[in-house]
């Protein structure tokens, strides 16, 4: 198991709509998230930067940020919230990896 850490930017004045589309996350992505093996996913808002922190813990190399092994519903989701986020002209989430520098079990 990996943890991955990044972060993504929200649009200003968004917060509310992009809570509001992540609590009816569509059953069929959700799906297509836990048949890839990638667990304990949360996203936090940072309110001052506009910043939307993720943490996921996946198997394999895969996350959920990976443009090059998303499928047609990830590519959905992506089209569905890029008026909200900066995007990638594929629609993809602009997304920075955030390197660990702590755990503790």
């Amino acid at each position: 198991m990996k943890r991955f850490a990044f972060k993504m930017y929200l649009k200003p004045g968004f917060e509310t709509e992009y809570e509001r589309r992540h609590a009816q996350l569509w059953p069929e992505l959700k799906k297509r998230i836990t048949e890839s093996e990638i667990t304990n996913y949360s996203i936090f808002f940072d309110k001052e930067t506009n910043i939307l922190f993720g943490y996921q813990e996946v198997e394999g190399d895969s996350n959920s940020q990976d443009s090059n092994n998303a499928d047609e519903i990830t590519h959905q989701w992506w089209d569905y919230m890029s008026d909200i986020m900066e995007v990638n002209p594929d629609n993809s989430p602009v997304t920075v990896p955030v390197n660990e520098v702590f755990h503790l079990d």
